[in-house]
């Protein structure tokens, strides 16, 4: 069945398109309905009785796939690699659960995991679905406030968390972290359980801390405790443009049953294959692809325990392809330019068999044309852009690898999904003629396993994504969908900067920087003009190896955007810098290099991945007479 008929499907009865798809899951009770018109943005599933754990793990071993490899865990910084079967990871969690069961955790409590990219990560993860309890993972290493804004947030009953993670060449120290957040945060936790590794032992205090293996000595183990469709999965706090974190809440059923419908239509995954996601737990990523997405689905998910560069190369990647026969690949472009820019020419890709390999899927943030490009000659194989976001959970539009190979069009994460009506609105919430950018958003209700509330703070939903633009979800992103229905995101909604009365894309411009030759990766962004009102200034980071002067590089990006923008873009100034502020999950701090172009004060963010990059991007600008005195 091609891609136009499944979503034909889903649009005239997707009533019936999601019971059917709710046939791919084990039910304690089905349920009577798919949608239910309550909460603020509506429900799925809500009256069946389920359990995620189950669903990842158990059925696979009651099916008599127990001795599949269910996680692989690759860790080039500690040289090791280890595997776990279906039946193991199915004890292990029941043990886990067990021993957080004896210590009062149940159905509905919170537990924090605060962990690095370790198996045991997947494992309390699972084992809080077991039981019921809710998880909520924060990324590893996170500044101690940060972690204390949302023990007081969650109200956690325990956090588990490990005594280190590990970064190249460096061991980040989590238990003062986490001493240091319990010590801020109002709300105390019942009890910590620490994973002790052997690069770091930490000190426990006695009373609150446990661990992990004593923890579980002599428990018995849990079985699945069933919970009803809309019970709370897990909450994962995403950053607020307030400074308070958003904890985005995903319902058990509804996600069960998208994450299960995605594995085998966009990624085109089975049971038994091997699906990796070189993202992190405390990402949405992490949630959805590296843990339950693939469980679900019966395929081995790899736990990676590394960088694209640097650990030891640029070639890791395709090492840990070849040695795991993953099948399809899941990054985001960051990752991809950091390859490209230490090995331009490909040339560690041909020390590896990548023969397994049916394809690399890529999100996160916008994929440029030309990281694509690059990506395509040197694999020769499908390199496929999709586009979704934490809230959502999965992807909003993708090419729907299993259903229907579609052509690829350079700069689009092609179309929208079956669950997904987007629309493109002007100002006022009408929509737009095709080909014209607006405001990217989706007419409600939203399919299953997409937010359907922030945890505590329904009024603040509403006033996020759905008061704008009435009956619709409003995603914060801008862009416009061709004649064809292939949709183009060109920025987040505030990167759409206004030059003398044009709206302008900046990710338009960063297209046209990223096709010249000696440039690696870029960013645009909007400074303030008197004149104009916004002018846009770029940043140009240089491909290894790269002799022209940086003056004529400048020069020749500014000739290239007049060219194939126009004059209209007023691109006038560009700066070659060493790198780009990013956060720990690979998006460009772009709104705070604004800033600091424009001289405001900055609040260095607590997801930047180095803040001593920022002091770099305010040198570039003073040399090009920024901020303007």
């Amino acid at each position: 069945m091609a891609y136009q008929d499944v979503y034909a499907g889903w649009k005239s009865d997707p009533e019936g398109f999601w019971m059917s798809a709710a046939e791919g899951i084990d039910w304690d009770r089905a349920p009577s309905r798919a949608y239910f018109d309550q909460g603020p943005a509506g429900e799925w599933f809500a009256d069946g009785l389920v359990n995620t754990c189950w669903n990842a793990v158990d059925r696979h071993v009651e099916a008599g796939r127990g001795d599949q490899l269910a996680i692989i865990h690759d860790s080039p910084i500690t040289h090791s690699s280890r595997a776990i079967t279906y039946r193991e990871l199915r004890d292990r969690v029941a043990s886990l659960a067990g021993a957080l069961r004896a210590n009062g955790v149940e159905k509905g409590d919170r537990v924090i995991i605060y962990m690095p990219m370790v198996p045991e990560a997947l494992e309390a993860m699972l084992a809080c679905a077991r039981l019921g309890a809710i998880h909520s993972v924060v990324f590893g290493g996170f500044a101690a406030h940060e972690l204390a804004v949302r023990i007081d947030d969650a109200r956690p009953r325990a956090i588990i968390a490990a005594s280190c993670g590990l970064e190249p060449g460096r061991v980040i120290h989590y238990k003062p972290l986490l001493d240091s957040a319990i010590q801020q945060a109002s709300h105390k936790p019942d009890f910590c359980v620490i994973l002790q590794r052997e690069q770091e032992v930490a000190e426990l205090i006695p009373g609150r801390d446990l661990a992990w293996h004593d923890f579980q000595y002599g428990v018995e183990p849990a079985e699945c405790v069933p919970v009803e469709g809309n019970h709370p999965a897990y909450v994962l706090y995403t950053s607020g443009t307030t400074g308070q974190p958003k904890g985005v809440i995903r319902h058990t059923a509804g996600h069960l049953v998208a994450l299960n419908w995605t594995m085998k239509n966009i990624y085109g995954i089975d049971a038994g294959d091997v699906f990796w996601a070189a993202s992190d737990v405390g990402w949405v990523v992490g949630h959805s692809y590296i843990c339950y997405g693939p469980l679900i689905a019966g395929a081995t998910t790899i736990v990676f325990e590394g960088k694209p560069v640097g650990t030891p190369d640029a070639g890791t990647f395709w090492r840990v392809i070849q040695d795991h026969k993953v099948k399809s690949f899941f990054t985001a472009p960051t990752a991809i330019r950091a390859v490209k820019r230490e090995d331009p020419d490909g040339e560690l890709i041909k020390d590896y068999n990548l023969s397994s390999l049916q394809a690399v899927f890529l999100a996160g943030e916008r994929a440029d044309p030309d990281t694509i490009q690059w990506l395509e000659d040197k694999l020769h194989l499908p390199v496929i852009d999709h586009w979704w976001q934490t809230e959502t959970g999965w992807a909003i539009a993708a090419n729907p690898f299993g259903i229907e190979r579609m052509p690829v069009r350079k700069g689009s994460p092609s179309v929208a999904m079956p669950g997904y009506d987007v629309q493109v609105l002007d100002e006022a919430g009408q929509p737009v003629p095709a080909g014209t950018l607006g405001a990217i958003a989706v007419r409600l209700p939203l399919p299953p396993g997409t937010l359907p509330s922030l945890w505590n703070a329904e009024d603040r939903f509403r006033k996020a994504y759905l008061d704008h633009f009435p009956g619709y979800y409003e995603t914060g992103d801008a862009g416009y969908v061709d004649e064809d229905g292939y949709i183009y995101i060109m920025a987040r909604t505030d990167d759409v900067i206004n030059v003398a009365g044009h709206r302008l894309s900046t990710g338009a411009m960063e297209e046209v920087l990223s096709g010249h030759p000696a440039v690696a990766e870029c960013a645009v962004i909007g400074v303030a003009d008197s004149l104009k009102g916004q002018m846009p200034l770029g940043f140009l980071c240089l491909k290894k190896g790269v002799d022209t002067p940086d003056e004529q590089i400048v020069r020749e990006v500014v000739a290239s955007v007049r060219d194939q923008i126009g004059p209209v873009a007023a691109f006038k100034l560009a700066c070659v810098v060493e790198r780009l502020p990013k956060t720990r999950s690979g998006k460009i701090l772009r709104a705070t290099m604004a800033k600091i172009a424009d001289g405001e004060d900055v609040k260095t963010p607590a997801t930047i991945d180095d803040p001593e990059i920022l002091d770099e991007i305010a040198t570039a600008l003073q040399g090009i007479g920024y901020p303007k005195r």
